[in-house]
């Protein structure tokens, strides 16, 4: 009896301390906070796993842009986005698995009383910076999208908002993210900042360098807004640009999935069997023209010479080249930005007569140089590679956007979506499709889970940009 009444007295106790017996349902293993620092590295792991996965349920720019092509399924080198979830997957990913966490991140930032306020505006800027650029893919890939009313689990039906619109806003939200930037303070520091370990120098090269990236995308309509923008990003003042490849916003992954590089997943490796992908001979026979010393770090050899195959139609895997071991490697690191893209941005920004120091030959001899070492080319190769009559800034054909459009086209292997971006913006190289009636995509057509679930913004935002087709040109898309 005596143990019955304790027993009963440890229990009206205890129940006296809670509100209610749900209380005591606690799964001690399942997080419910998780912390700013987690949901920000997970965000942004998720942004650069979808924009470096050749799954051809998500990602297809490196088709779009005739980097790769297939040996057996032709739908998606012929732009057939509706035989997969393609866009359903990339949109997804965005706004789910990255802008939602980015968001989540500030909000627990914003109520941290225990952060000092250096480190608090840091961390805000970093996420800052990081929706930015999620926000600049949707708007480069997609046009028109949900934006103000966007994330808000209350509203399933968001509006769609003008894609010019937001890419504004997002300008003006960059400009004030770095500039909030304070070097002296720390911000998500070590493993939580996959990108730069908490270097808040280089986060502050990586905002200005992302600020003249996405200032030159708007260069055709708004060139104002370009110049003010590139000539800020380099201002003596401003802290600099990505001015060396240890300055490159590269994430490395690790060998063991799920952080393993997502290629090693797709392609022939250590970890996949799959014989899906061949190099095309788009770029392949571009390179081998020009005797580019970067082949061997690009591709697989087939009876000692590099070999792409048709772009667009079967091809046997053993016949052509396929990604190299290099490439293929489960730790090979994804980029963002890298200091090439910078300085091609920077040759670029010259020929428009923007201020920001040197020559357009110069830049672009950086350019070239910083991709060729980068790649494990020497600057012996990147010189005499740049002193050929198709490569010379002085002597290779076509006008500035041809010479600069090709080498940055060349140099974005491995970045399928920004090398579409740059093909959209420059028109250069020319991308011919496979067989006649097919257009090159310039854009990817919105997901169908819009046109089923939210159906009148969907028909409002299809109208607003000329019509939900892949075809359709995006507004800072000149013809």
């Amino acid at each position: 009896m005596k143990k019955l009444i304790i027993c009963l007295f440890s229990m009206v106790f205890l129940a006296s301390c809670v509100d209610d017996l749900d209380e005591y349902n606690v799964d001690q293993k399942q997080a419910t906070v998780v912390p700013a620092v987690t949901l920000f590295t997970g965000a942004t792991k998720n942004l650069t796993d979808v924009l470096t996965t050749p799954n051809v349920n998500t990602n297809n720019y490196r088709f779009y842009v005739q980097h790769w092509t297939s040996t057996q399924y032709l739908d998606e080198p012929r732009y057939n986005m509706t035989s997969r979830t393609i866009p359903q997957s990339m949109w997804t990913t965005l706004y789910r698995d990255v802008l939602a966490d980015f968001a989540e991140a500030k909000r627990i930032i914003n109520e941290d009383e225990t952060l000092t306020e250096g480190v608090k505006q840091n961390q805000l800027a970093q996420v800052e910076i990081m929706e930015v650029y999620t926000w600049s893919v949707l708007v480069n890939t997609f046009g028109d999208v949900p934006y103000t009313e966007a994330l808000n689990s209350q509203n399933a039906l968001p509006v769609y908002d003008d894609a010019q619109a937001i890419y504004n806003d997002i300008l003006s939200r960059l400009e004030t993210a770095v500039d909030q930037i304070n070097t002296s303070s720390a911000g998500f520091t070590g493993s939580g900042d996959i990108l730069y370990g908490g270097n808040m120098q280089r986060w502050l090269k990586f905002g200005n360098s992302l600020k003249l990236k996405l200032g030159m995308v708007v260069a055709d309509v708004d060139n104002a807004k370009a110049k003010a923008l590139a000539e800020s990003a380099t201002a003596a003042d401003a802290g600099g640009v990505i001015s060396s490849n240890a300055e490159n916003a590269a994430f490395g992954y690790l060998s063991a999935p799920p952080n393993n590089n997502p290629i090693s997943s797709n392609v022939k490796g250590p970890l996949s069997t799959r014989e899906d992908y061949v190099a095309a001979n788009t770029l392949v026979d571009a390179m081998n023209e020009r005797n580019d010393p970067r082949r061997e770090f690009y591709f697989s050899q087939v009876g000692g010479q590099f070999k792409g195959g048709r772009y667009g139609f079967p091809n046997t895997f053993t016949d052509f080249s396929t990604v190299s071991a290099k490439v293929a490697d489960p730790t090979f690191e994804a980029l963002l930005l890298d200091y090439a893209e910078v300085e091609f941005l920077l040759a670029e920004a010259v020929e428009r007569g923007y201020n920001v120091g040197g020559t357009a030959a110069e830049h672009y001899n950086k350019g070239v140089t910083a991709s060729i070492t980068y790649w494990g080319g020497t600057e012996a190769q990147a010189t005499a590679y740049l002193q050929q009559p198709s490569v010379s800034y002085a002597s290779a054909p076509g006008d500035w956007k041809q010479k600069i459009g090709t080498q940055e086209w060349i140099a974005l292997y491995n970045r399928g979506y920004d090398a579409w971006v740059t093909w959209r913006r420059l028109d250069a190289p020319t991308l011919l499709p496979p067989v006649d009636g097919l257009t090159v995509p310039t854009r990817l057509i919105y997901p169908v889970n819009e046109q089923t679930l939210n159906p009148s913004n969907y028909t409002s935002a299809s109208s607003a940009i000329g019509g939900d087709q892949s075809s359709t040109r995006l507004f800072w898309d000149a013809q």
